[in-house]
């Protein structure tokens, strides 16, 4: 068993709760055996105390019934604190693991989203702390209720294994014909819900576009077929739960008949007839139990396949320490990017050197590979081949919790997070005041963020209906800055900026340039070419040519330019 288990990290981790599954059964094993208790009262009342009239003897008999009971009640409580408590440790002992191997895979998969991930481990652990592992550890119990009844009388035995067949068939057959209906439904309605979300989150384009009525038919139809696979998995559902209850009832009834023609026959005693009933009852109800948890078993069970996956294909790293800071230094090695599904690399045998310090300008036309070049220097474009190297060192190679706070990175599409505007700058670490306010004052927001009734304090809900664009985009430029980085890489950092912003990032740069920065930006408009030593010319995915800037007098703002191909 134990090398069962250790074959995958997923495997070990749960493999190390073993002893809490021991115990767990050991409880289960007390509950179960008295879970027998009511059906010895019932005999002894029907066929003892009945008999004798004797009050003593009854009293006796329910004290220790009671006794009994509440012994029975402890262990159901101890074994469903062990598995909560079991639940609880398993997922603090692996979230971890699971965030940095599903933020890792969403990287390297083009930004899939890791949600599923998160998911499978909400799953696993409420399957180990809820009824599902009761399930298995009462169904042994079932074999013995039916034998204690086969003792009684075969025709009891006999008929509590038809009753169990049936019970157990129906609920099969039933779940499955249930899941069947219900797994288009959820499907449509995350379909319904994705559209309409995304209609809302455009409100004011579809109501200054006249497209309300279009998008109402449209998700009107989206609507209905959810509302129909609905009813139908609904319709199914009560179905299956009007004969579930039909079967119980009528093994009740049918189990209390036997029982009493039996009694007649003088076969059983009376006191037997009325414990069969209950004796059939505990029978049946380890199979009820595993019916109801097995969706969750079936579950928990693909859950924990994806997710032994996970951590298999992408392990826990080994703890790095890089001490000496970047300097900067960046060189590209036969560097290669592509995308699944596409024929022709986004990239292909990029090969150059920039010097500690440099300030290159990466331009070409749309679709050349320029913002795929930015996400390859920072090290978070997946399909990749050749080498970036950092100070001769690759990129892959360092540790990103060291490298990470040396490098300043603005993408193209600026992303602020639920939080502070305080908190956005910094990046969610230990917030430095001094940090934030220099980032942003060197990006020219700080009198913008003091005009809020919050300051720095601002909530970004609150403040992201009130920012424009360029707002935005200069506090992702301050986020980058943030901590003094080493190295920057900006795509498209003026994209919405102002006359007044634009300024404010020239000066930023010529800023970043004296402190010995080493700074990588994709532009478009030509008068930020002054700010460049090189100029990085990009063409259908290969550099066109390296251009160096050469200094210009102060009547011609235009650079000159010396091209190396």
């Amino acid at each position: 068993m134990s090398g069962f288990f250790g074959r995958s990290a997923l495997g070990r981790a749960l493999w190390s709760f073993r002893r809490e599954f021991f115990w767990v059964g050991v409880f289960s094993f007390f509950a179960n055996l008295l879970m027998l208790t009511p059906t010895l009262y019932m005999l002894q009342v029907f066929d003892r105390v009945l008999i004798s009239g004797s009050a003593l003897t009854l009293a006796g008999l329910t004290l220790i019934a009671l006794f009994f009971f509440l012994v029975m009640g402890f262990a159901e409580w101890l074994r469903s604190r062990l598995l909560v408590r079991a639940g609880a440790r398993f997922d603090e002992a692996l979230n971890h693991r699971v965030f940095d191997a599903a933020l890792e895979q969403s990287l390297l998969q083009g930004g899939r989203q890791p949600v599923q991930s998160f998911n499978d481990l909400t799953a696993l652990r409420q399957f180990l702390s809820g009824s599902g592992p009761f399930a298995f550890f009462d169904l042994p119990w079932t074999v013995i209720y039916i034998g204690v009844l086969y003792l009684m009388h075969p025709l009891l035995g006999h008929a509590a294994v038809l009753f169990s067949i049936a019970m157990l068939a129906l609920a099969l057959v039933g779940n499955r014909l249930v899941t069947r209906r219900q797994e288009p439904m959820l499907k449509a309605s995350m379909e319904t819900s994705s559209y309409l979300n995304a209609k809302l989150r455009n409100a004011e384009t579809v109501e200054a576009l006249g497209m309300l009525g279009n998008l109402r038919r449209l998700w009107l139809q989206l609507h209905e077929r959810e509302a129909t696979r609905q009813a139908d998995a609904y319709e199914m559902t009560h179905r299956m739960q009007a004969l579930t209850k039909f079967l119980q009832y009528s093994q009740q009834s049918v189990m209390l008949a036997i029982g009493a023609l039996l009694a007649i026959d003088g076969h059983i005693s009376a006191g037997a007839m009325i414990a069969s009933n209950a004796l059939a009852g505990n029978a049946l109800r380890p199979i009820g139990t595993l019916v109801g948890a097995w969706k969750q078993f079936v579950d928990a069970r693909a859950g924990y396949l994806r997710l032994e996956s996970l951590l298999d294909a992408h392990p826990q790293r080994a703890a790095e320490v890089d001490d000496a800071p970047i300097t900067g230094q960046v060189t590209l090695r036969a560097l290669g990017a592509t995308s699944p599904g596409r024929q022709k690399p986004i990239l292909e045998g990029l090969d150059a050197e920039f010097a500690a310090g440099e300030v290159v300008v990466i331009v070409g036309p749309s679709g050349a590979g320029k913002s795929t070049l930015a996400r390859c220097l920072v090290g978070v474009w997946p399909d990749t081949v050749g080498e970036v190297l950092l100070d001769g060192r690759p990129l892959a190679e360092r540790s990103r919790e060291t490298l990470g706070p040396q490098i300043g990175y603005l993408p193209q599409d600026i992303e602020l997070f639920d939080g502070t505007i305080a908190e956005n700058i910094a990046r969610f670490g230990s917030v430095d005041p001094e940090g934030v306010v220099d980032a942003a004052t060197r990006t020219g927001i700080h009198d913008m963020v003091l005009r809020f009734p919050k300051g720095y304090d601002t909530p970004m809900g609150e403040a992201g209906s009130l920012l424009s664009g360029g707002q935005r985009q200069r506090i992702g430029l301050a986020r980058a800055l943030y901590g003094d980085p080493t190295l920057l890489v900006l795509d498209e950092p003026n994209a919405s900026l102002d006359e007044a912003g634009e300024a404010a990032l020239v000066r930023t740069v010529r800023d970043l340039k004296s402190r010995g920065k080493t700074v990588f930006m994709i532009v478009h408009q030509k008068h930020l070419l002054a700010v460049a030593d090189r100029i990085l010319v990009l063409e259908n995915g290969r550099i066109k040519a390296l251009a160096v800037v050469q200094s210009t007098a102060p009547q011609n703002p235009a650079p000159q330019i010396e091209v190396r191909t």
